[in-house]
This record gives structure tokens, C-alpha cells and sequence, in this order.
């Protein structure tokens, strides 16, 4: 595949490829808030997306908040409430720094496969199934996209379960802000660590999602406009519960989720010795005993819930 052509495409799915970070890891979030009603109290947070983090010695107020990373346009909302954070916060953090000029080479790259091809990944009539979604739902030919890694694939099937042709990007908004306010963008971790993370998943178990992507697609799209509707109403608890019926990534809950909200916990508390901060990241990162926002709460700080408002 040409490379400028791969990178293309690969452009086309760097915003749906975060989203997996909110779908990938709903095991362990609904894990936790299983706790947070049984066993272990702690588990449970308000019910909020906006959330402010003080004390500790801290100079100013910094701020979480809780991202899907793709919508459909018409339930994208953001409100004044959020952009009077942003307004008070001196950087805004995003999961990867997606303002870095370089980030769209580095993903054409790391998405590739180097020693075989989703081909050697599926049977004969699996592969060709595929390659009729790919190209009825896509408009892409499989050559396109054969060495591609399952999950970067999958990311563009991701496209495919919103019920619209027009989508926003939570992400993407606080790029263009910082851009209007000449804030600079930071990230959590480099996309070099994100993709990672999905390295340490077998390509095979992936190419399995797909097929099961594909063969279920309408099941699935119902569950996001369900999951989209409890993130509209900030309702984290019921989120949780229905991320928990996607049960394809069980046993890698640590890697997708808690040891990556456990590594940004450092960042995010060196960053607000700084000054106001606005932190980023998927909703699924903030519930849970090992959520963010507990996490944060365990390291000392005062984390509050915001309710936002649009005038």
C-alpha cells in the first residue's frame, strides 16, 4: 500500500480510534461500579462529567472532564459552564497530545503490521466477508487496509455505529479552543504508549472483534445511542453498567484502564502544582476504585463534581 494513500486513511480514523479507549475498556470500569454497589463503597463517584480538583496545597483550582470521543453532532453539547473552565485553566491535558503536528505520521505507522497481514489473521471466508463490509460500508477495497492492525481497523469500523453521517469530536474541541486562546495542548501519554497498549492484545483475539463487530453491528449501534444517552444526561453510573455487556476485552482491564489512569496520576498532580489545569479523557477513565477521580481522592485532593450550565 502507498504510504501517502495509508496515511490518508489513517487520518480518517485517528478521532475514531480514541473512542476505543471509552468502548475497549468497559470491563473494568463496569467492574468497579459493581463494587461501588455491594462490597466496596468506595468504587462509587457522583454522577457528573465536570469536576473540580483542589486542596493539597494547591494554588488554584484545576479541572477533569469526562469525554466520549465520538457523537453524533446533533447530541454534541458543551457547555458554557465547561468553557469557562477551560477559559480559567493555564493548559488543557488530552489523553495524547493531539495538537502534535507529527501525531498523523507516527499512527500511519504504528498501525501497520510488519510480518503478516489481517489476511493471515482470519480464514478464507472470514477474510471475504470482511472485505465485502469493508467495501460496501467504507468504500474501501481490502488491499487498502490489509496490513493494517485489527484494531486500526476496527477503529474505522467504529465510524459505521454512530446512526449519523455527521459526527463532532470532544477531543478536537479543545484543540480548536486552545488554538483561539493560544493555550498550549498537552497529553497524558504519547500514541506511542496508547497504541501500546493494544499491542499487548493477540492480533488474533482483534480480528475475532471484528467479525463479531460486523455480525452484530446492529445490537451494537443500539447500545452506543443507549450509552450516548446516559453520557447526555452525565449519568456515570448507568454508563458503567452498559459498557459491562461488551465483554470481549475481559482480561485486559488493567492495561486498557487502571494501570494507564494509575500512571497519569503523577502528571496530572505535578501539572497542578503549576496552576489551573484542564484534564481531558474519556468518561470511562473517571469512575471506579481505580478510576481518576478516586484515585485522586486517595492521593489527598478535594474532587468535586461541577453541574454544568449553558447560561
Amino acid at each position: 500500500m502507498n504510504i501517502l494513500t495509508s496515511c490518508k486513511y489513517q487520518c480518517m480514523s485517528i478521532r475514531c480510534l480514541l473512542i476505543l479507549l471509552v468502548m475497549a475498556t468497559s470491563c473494568s470500569v463496569s467492574k468497579n461500579s459493581k463494587k461501588a454497589v455491594g462490597k466496596d463503597p468506595g468504587a462509587g463517584i457522583e454522577n457528573a462529567l465536570l469536576w473540580s480538583v483542589s486542596g493539597k496545597g494547591l494554588s488554584a483550582p484545576s479541572y477533569v472532564y469526562g469525554t466520549i470521543h465520538m457523537i453524533c453532532k446533533e447530541d454534541f453539547l458543551f457547555s458554557n459552564t465547561l468553557k469557562e473552565k477551560i477559559a480559567e485553566s493555564q493548559h488543557i491535558y488530552l489523553e495524547i497530545d493531539m495538537d502534535d503536528p507529527t501525531m498523523i505520521i507516527k499512527m500511519a505507522s504504528l498501525a501497520m503490521m510488519k510480518d503478516k497481514s489481517l489476511k493471515d489473521l482470519m480464514s478464507n471466508s472470514d477474510y471475504e466477508m470482511v472485505s465485502r463490509y469493508v467495501k460496501d460500508s467504507l468504500g474501501m477495497p481490502m488491499m487498502m487496509i490489509n496490513k493494517m492492525k485489527p484494531i486500526a481497523l476496527m477503529s474505522l469500523l467504529y465510524t459505521r455505529m454512530l446512526p449519523c453521517s455527521s459526527n463532532e469530536s470532544y477531543e478536537q474541541k479543545f484543540v480548536e479552543i486552545a488554538k483561539a486562546s493560544k493555550k498550549e495542548v498537552k497529553g497524558l501519554e504519547t500514541i506511542e504508549a496508547q497504541m501500546a497498549v493494544f499491542d499487548k492484545i493477540p492480533d488474533s483475539l482483534e480480528a475475532k472483534m471484528i467479525l463479531e463487530m460486523i455480525r452484530t453491528m446492529p445490537e451494537q449501534r443500539k447500545q452506543l445511542v443507549d450509552m450516548v444517552d446516559s453520557y447526555k444526561k452525565e449519568d456515570l453510573t448507568k454508563l458503567s453498567n452498559q459498557m459491562s455487556e461488551s465483554p470481549e476485552w475481559k482480561g485486559f482491564e488493567d492495561i486498557l484502564l487502571a494501570n494507564r489512569n494509575r500512571n497519569w496520576i503523577p502528571i496530572i498532580e505535578a501539572a497542578m502544582k503549576q496552576g489551573s489545569q484542564m484534564f481531558a479523557v474519556g468518561a470511562g477513565h473517571l469512575p471506579g476504585k481505580e478510576g481518576v477521580i478516586n484515585l485522586l481522592r486517595d492521593a489527598g485532593y478535594r474532587v468535586t463534581p461541577i453541574q454544568q450550565k449553558d447560561n
